[in-house]
């Protein structure tokens, strides 16, 4: 598959979770099971964040809790790529304080807006957001101190730019840290092919080691897993989303996906750039 197309794909199945009408997977049906918030609990979020932002921003689209370990200061600026209704946005502004800043990006204008809606309606005066892809972030270099993701970047066709362009952005001495889905075998090739699978941030996921080292090569130092977990599949039903077994795409046997489950990681990845 072609960039231009993967990325066509996951903007249109994004767009419809935005919407309303569906699932990342495309589904017509409400994602993964259970609502939003038991899906965040499930992969991180305490009850306390999750009480504290506006009611249509979590989507139940993650894998993880990013902002959980980035170790936020007051009057940093944090840099989300990836951010979508704004949840983790909104968390990391509360870390910050008014002295601090956030900045999402997403490449989806219904993600923005509704994630513009949900910062008047918090009062959320020190985050904005922008119209960006992620390979190409609408940021100046060093704006941020921190650069945070969460089950994005699996979805990008260059992950190497992706990390290149978060280099770019961090300040000397700025941090990286990342949710993402990551594999540790290979995908079956039809899950592997499958461009509603690579919506539902599996087809996308890198090897382990590959993942850490395409942050490696961008510049970045101390490349570590902080966390590793395996596929909530407990989560689970016929329609997931990222983080969850998706449904099985037209001509995939639901099997393919539940067999690869096991190799699929949900991990947590930090990393410095040289002071």
């Amino acid at each position: 598959m072609k960039g231009d197309e993967i990325r066509g794909k996951v903007r249109g199945s994004y767009a419809e979770v935005a919407k309303g009408g569906g699932s990342c997977c495309g589904s017509a049906s409400p994602c993964c099971g259970g609502s939003p918030a038991e899906i965040s609990r499930v992969v991180g979020y305490g009850e306390e964040d999750l009480a504290a932002v506006p009611s249509g921003a979590d989507l139940g689209l993650g894998c993880g809790n990013p902002v959980a370990l980035a170790g936020l200061r007051e009057g940093e600026t944090v840099l989300d790529l990836g951010c979508g209704a704004g949840l983790d946005c909104f968390i990391a502004a509360r870390r910050v304080g008014p002295q601090g800043r956030v900045i999402g990006v997403d490449m989806t204008p219904e993600m923005l807006e509704r994630a513009r809606r949900n910062a008047e309606e918090g009062g959320f005066s020190n985050v904005e957001f922008r119209l960006g892809e992620i390979e190409n972030l609408p940021v100046r270099d060093g704006e941020a101190d921190v650069v945070i993701s969460n089950c994005v970047i699996n979805l990008s066709p260059d992950k190497r730019r992706v990390f290149r362009e978060a280099w770019r952005a961090l300040r000397p001495g700025g941090r990286l840290m990342v949710s993402d889905m990551a594999l540790r075998a290979p995908l079956p090739p039809e899950v592997a092919s499958s461009k509603e699978a690579w919506c539902a941030c599996v087809a996308g996921a890198l090897q382990v080691e590959d993942y850490l080292e395409a942050i490696r090569d961008a510049g970045f130092e101390r490349v570590e897993v902080a966390e590793e977990s395996d596929y909530p599949l407990e989560s689970s039903s016929d329609e997931g989303c990222c983080g969850t077994v998706p449904a099985a795409p037209s001509g995939m046997a639901s099997h393919a996906l539940r067999e690869a489950a096991p190799v699929i990681k949900s991990v947590r990845v930090r990393a410095v750039k040289p002071a």
